[in-house]
């Protein structure tokens, strides 16, 4: 019979895994307790690390129907469950890694999909989404004026080319 602490435990991770836009998953022999506080507070608001049992963690994964990661849960394994902007807790493990070699991604689930440990580097590479939101915002708004622009230029194309006709007309009609 299951020990209720680990019981509660598995259902906690389970949570944490339904409730959260994806999951990185990291080896972490050698770093310290300071080491991982630091981590933690590097991570804030936008995801929240937890070491944890292989086992126990595979079971919550397969109960929040994640099932593509469990070759992931071998050694010391940790977890780094995203709930804000992927992409920054993405840069918060790389950066910390950086300083840090003793934290190693092994790879993690975004919205689903399993990401190899070079995906999550990717993602890590790529700007934050407020970034890309103001970038999209921009493009949106350059090609709003150019199509007024182009709205704009129509009436007075049209008077030209309605003028251009009448002046070749009265040529012809003054010709003959």
């Amino acid at each position: 019979m299951a020990r209720p602490d680990k019981v509660d435990a598995v259902v906690e991770m389970r949570d944490k895994f339904r409730n959260s836009n994806g999951a990185v998953i990291t080896a972490y022999t050698g770093l310290t307790v300071a080491q991982l506080q630091q981590l933690r507070r590097s991570l804030g608001e936008n995801a929240q690390y937890r070491v944890a049992k292989n086992t126990l963690t595979k079971i919550a994964a397969n109960e929040a129907g994640i099932n593509t990661i469990d070759d992931l849960f071998t050694g010391s394994s940790a977890v780094a469950f995203v709930t804000g902007d992927p992409v920054e807790a993405a840069k918060g493990l790389r950066d910390f890694a950086k300083d840090n070699p003793n934290l190693v991604i092994k790879g993690g689930v975004l919205d689903g999909k399993a990401l190899s440990a070079d995906e999550i580097k990717k993602l890590a590479d790529l700007e934050s989404r407020e970034v890309l939101l103001s970038k999209l915002a921009g493009a949106f708004k350059a090609k709003q004026s150019q199509a007024a622009s182009v709205f704009q230029a129509l009436p007075s194309k049209l008077v030209r080319t309605v003028d251009a006709l009448r002046a070749k007309q009265d040529e012809q009609g003054g010709a003959e």
